[in-house]
């Protein structure tokens, strides 16, 4: 039996909510859309990333395979080295491409030019200023 100075909703372990609280969830949803990517952003960087990224590896791994062809039906001997090198050297590209397609990305409304070597830079000022500010932040939380 609740006691009478609990209502019905506490004594379920329902907190009331204040008009106050309301404000704070929505100032919350408000920085939260605020402080990351936009969503057209983002979509245009998985699109080069897949891109970017995509074609090398599986390029890479197909070297793999064509390697396993040619030496299996006799066509070609092709030393282990070479596979090797090769397919490292394009699992290295496409994680250059990785890179490549987070910075080549136009952060304006316009998606700005197919290789968008233009938006590599101002990428890069945004990443470093974003990191300097999340290193200042804990300083101002513990003063």
């Amino acid at each position: 039996m609740p006691q009478p100075s609990q209502s019905k909703s506490s004594a379920k372990g329902i907190k009331p909510t204040s008009p106050n609280s309301k404000i704070s969830k929505e100032k919350k949803v408000e920085e939260k859309n605020n402080s990351g990517i936009p969503k057209k952003v983002a979509n245009r960087m998985a699109r080069r990333i897949a891109f970017t990224t995509g074609l090398p590896t599986l390029s890479g791994m197909g070297v793999f395979i064509g390697s396993y062809v040619l030496i299996s039906k006799n066509i070609l001997d092709v030393p282990p080295a070479l596979t090797l090198i090769t397919s490292a050297t394009l699992f290295f590209l496409g994680l250059v491409g990785l890179s490549y397609g987070i910075l080549s990305a136009s952060w304006d409304n316009n998606p700005g030019t197919i290789l968008g070597i233009e938006n590599i830079g101002p990428n890069i000022t945004r990443m470093r200023a974003s990191l300097k500010s999340n290193q200042k932040e804990p300083t101002k939380e513990a003063s």
